[in-house]
């Protein structure tokens, strides 16, 4: 006999009542546990990252050994004989097949070495652990102030679509689109520190010298979130919730802050997550530029002296960064809003 708890009386079309199984709800999509959902995804993101770290080791590798010149005869002396050289290359491995070298360098890495900078006389993780914290503290200072810049703009100009406040913040993010970070530092540097000596040039000797390389990364940056942020706020205000909350006679304030900035900060978080990445990764143009010790100025001389072991390391922890950063983007989407499951 059948459990009467697994049977339900079901009416045909023709209206006969019939006895048969309960039918089985089905499972709901993403009704899984967040916990779970949150895990997986660190899981498959962290796999995602070791293949893209492969894939940079890989490159970097081949890119600084098909290059011409040989790094073994530019720690030398002009006059150096063949002997010495033989003898250079020996120490650095240079005289190993390029299979052997890659794996040495792989698992060196996997043991947290990675390498000996034979032009500064000093350990690879030492050159970039000095010079991170710099690349950092620029980043993250262009990005407030980029922000600064870019999220009243770009509310001003969803909020107030085709009128002169609109147009005038399309023309400045316009503006900071099309300039160049070169030609940009450059103008700086001839305005405020040559031409009016408010500033100075180059360096990191105190707070004064990082206003002007901070102002580049923010130029960089604003125009794009400026747009994103517009757009977002367009779509935001034309949905049926703001309708309504027009409608209960909330205020203006709360119903551009609390709702429609909400729903149109979503894209922002792609775009503000993937320039954090990059600038972490290291500002090459601009820290060079300023003479900004961080990463990017320490990636530039690496390549000019081609000290592969500085720049093959370099290029992973930057690409180690940047994949962080992509995970971090994606575990906000879900605590910013939570429709939005893993797949």
């Amino acid at each position: 006999m059948s459990d009467i708890s697994t049977v339900s009386v079901r009416t045909t079309d023709a209206g006969i009542h019939t006895l048969g199984p309960k039918p089985r709800r089905a499972p709901r999509r993403g009704s899984g546990s967040p916990a779970r959902a949150i895990t997986s995804t660190i899981a498959r993101r962290a796999l995602q990252t070791l293949i893209l770290l492969f894939g940079v080791t890989v490159i970097s590798f081949a890119l600084v050994r098909v290059t011409p010149g040989d790094p073994a005869r530019l720690l030398l002396p002009v006059d150096a004989t063949a002997a010495q050289v033989r003898a250079m290359q020996q120490t650095m491995g240079l005289d190993q097949p390029l299979v052997v070298q890659y794996l040495q360098y792989v698992g060196n890495v996997l043991h947290g070495d990675l390498g000996y900078s034979y032009t500064y006389q000093e350990s690879v993780s030492t050159l970039i652990g000095q010079a991170l914290p710099m690349t950092a503290l620029l980043g993250l200072v262009g990005i407030a102030l980029s922000l600064c810049v870019s999220v009243p703009l770009g509310m001003t100009a969803g909020i107030r679509r085709g009128t002169v406040w609109d147009t005038v913040s399309m023309l400045f993010a316009l503006l900071g689109q099309s300039v160049s970070a070169v030609w940009l530092s450059v103008g700086l540097v001839l305005v405020f520190a040559v031409k009016l000596h408010w500033l100075p040039t180059a360096g990191s000797a105190g707070p004064q010298y990082l206003i002007l390389p901070a102002i580049c990364v923010a130029a960089q940056d604003y125009a794009l979130t400026t747009r994103m942020l517009r757009s977002g706020m367009i779509g935001a205000l034309q949905e049926d919730f703001i309708m309504a909350a027009r409608a209960r006679g909330i205020r203006r304030t709360r119903i551009y802050g609390s709702y429609a900035l909400k729903n149109a900060v979503l894209p922002l978080i792609t775009v503000v997550g993937s320039q954090i990445g990059m600038v972490l990764a290291g500002s090459l143009v601009i820290e060079t530029a300023f003479n900004w010790p961080g990463i990017g100025l320490l990636l530039s001389h690496a390549i000019t002296s081609r000290d592969f072991q500085v720049i093959q390391s370099v290029l992973l922890v930057s690409g180690f960064i940047y994949a962080i950063c992509a995970l971090v983007v994606d575990v906000l989407y879900t605590v910013i809003d939570r429709r939005i499951a893993f797949q």
